[in-house]
């Protein structure tokens, strides 16, 4: 995702700040020393105390933990264990899939890996086989549904902007109340997001936004302050949010209660907030949006009452309780176009990522309104609530103050013949994309193609590839264009 700031002169304060910061804390000299060549120079002494001393220069040098050198990082650690082993996102959190090496007659521990130069994934330490603890060299962390976990931020990924507490934004208010449901026999703790300035007589009322694992989604997500930042810069319109905590996640969202739940969420739900809220009340007013199994379920949502909710946001829906054919049907039978779906994932989330790659080649074929992506990192709550804002902006662009008419959010369209084709394919790209990324996913997840887009008509010569169906998409700040291309035999 391209993250971006307003050009109020409180956003361009805030974003100068930390650019200042970030330049003068740049590399020493290690910089110029590789670790392998610093290994080398440790061996090469006589004692450990010799060794220990080299290391604590070294150490000094060190510009962060992990140490990014490139499209490597460095895992670094001292300490006097029996062992060390990395565990995270990037092997599905094995506490034995990435053991530390020790430089021999030292406290030192390392294990250096290659990533994505945008990256950013979740990881612990594990010492001793079993003591799973933060990196205690580095400052950053995420707080996770487990507690919070050290955070690997590789240099051309950007830090979400609309998570902070920014000087002189209104702050909305949150209350929280209950409610019961006569479709699953449960009662349902609520938190109400209400914007800055809410007004009870508002024309047009205000969208609404539902959300699954909604307490996570506050206390984990930043939901809120995001809602607040985003509103607060104009890009999104003025909502509500209705943070939804479930009794038995499992059963509720995955179940023998999803279908139950749904209806709770389409009836029961929705008609509260519209008593007691001045909600718009129409379905392209309302989202449902949810990570995970609450994806599961906010598809189920939509899919049951698409006359209640317009827009389905998906943050790595696990889609496997239902046959797959459930969502497709889904998509087919939107014969209006009215529905909307944002679906974003992690490359570091195992078999979900065929499962949402599969997905959005539906979303192509039947030519729903959407956007998605495909970002390098894992199964998350700092992959989510980096791109929330990215489902908000799409769903709820301001209206216009005088007409009340929404913005236009659609998204540019790419023109790619011949489609089926067997060796190559040609583009045409909307003006608007020019500069944009083009990429190229197979079936699979894996991007094969990665170019920065500069010409209207693009040939791209494909010969060598398998037969199958290729998902297509130029990005350019928050403008995508999607396509799927079928290559035969």
């Amino acid at each position: 995702m391209y993250k971006f700031y307003t050009n109020t002169s409180r956003f361009q304060s805030f974003f100068f700040g930390l650019l200042l910061c970030s330049c003068v804390s740049g590399f020493s000299v290690v910089k110029a020393q590789s670790l392998g060549g610093f290994l080398t120079h440790l061996a090469s002494l006589p004692g450990s105390a010799e060794r220990e001393l080299a290391i604590d220069s070294f150490w000094a040098q060190l510009p962060a933990v992990p140490w990014i050198d490139g499209d490597t990082a460095h895992f670094l650690y001292r300490g006097s264990i029996s062992s060390l082993a990395l565990a995270g996102d990037f092997n599905f959190w094995n506490p034995a899939g990435d053991p530390c090496d020790q430089a021999s007659g030292t406290t030192l521990w390392y294990r250096s890996k290659v990533f994505e130069p945008h990256a950013r994934l979740d990881y612990k330490l594990v010492r001793n086989g079993s003591e799973w603890i933060l990196d205690p060299a580095n400052p950053l962390t995420v707080s996770g549904g487990f507690g919070p976990n050290s955070e690997l931020a590789m240099p051309a990924y950007v830090q979400p902007w609309e998570i902070q507490v920014i000087p002189g934004v209104p702050a909305g208010s949150i209350s929280t109340s209950s409610l019961a449901s006569t479709n699953t026999g449960r009662t349902y703790s609520l938190q109400i997001y209400l914007p800055a300035g809410y007004d009870e007589d508002r024309e047009w009322g205000y969208p609404v936004a539902y959300f699954q694992d909604g307490h996570e989604y506050v206390g984990l997500a930043s939901a809120a302050r995001i809602f607040d930042n985003l509103i607060d810069s104009g890009l999104i319109e003025p909502l509500i949010g209705v943070f939804v905590r479930p009794t038995d996640r499992s059963l509720e969202y995955a179940g023998g209660l999803r279908f139950s739940y749904a209806d709770f969420f389409g009836e029961e739900l929705v008609s509260y907030i519209d008593e007691n809220y001045n909600s718009a009340t129409q379905a392209r007013d309302r989202a449902v949006i949810g990570p995970s199994f609450g994806g599961n379920i906010s598809a189920i949502i939509t899919m049951a009452h698409p006359d209640v909710f317009g827009n389905c946001g998906l943050q790595s829906g696990a889609f496997w309780p239902n046959s797959f054919e459930t969502y497709t049907n889904w998509l087919s039978f939107d014969a209006d176009d009215s529905l909307k779906v944002a679906a974003i994932w992690g490359s570091y989330e195992g078999s979900l990522v065929a499962n949402m790659n599969d997905f959005v080649v539906h979303l192509a074929a039947e030519n729903t309104p959407s956007i998605w992506d495909e970002l390098p990192q894992g199964h998350s709550w700092g992959l989510w609530r980096s791109t929330l804002d990215d489902m908000l902006t799409f769903f709820f662009p301001p209206r216009d103050p005088v007409s009340g008419i929404w913005e236009s959010a659609e998204q540019p369209s790419l023109g790619i013949y011949p489609n089926p084709g067997r060796e190559y394919f040609m583009m045409d790209v909307p003006e608007t994309m020019l500069g944009g990324i083009l990429q190229i996913h197979d079936q699979y997840g894996r991007m094969i193609r990665s170019i920065e887009v500069m010409d209207r008509t693009l040939y791209l010569d494909l010969n060598g590839l398998s037969a199958g169906t290729y998902q297509v998409q130029v990005h350019k700040g928050k403008l995508r264009a999607n396509a799927s291309w079928i290559k035969t035999h």
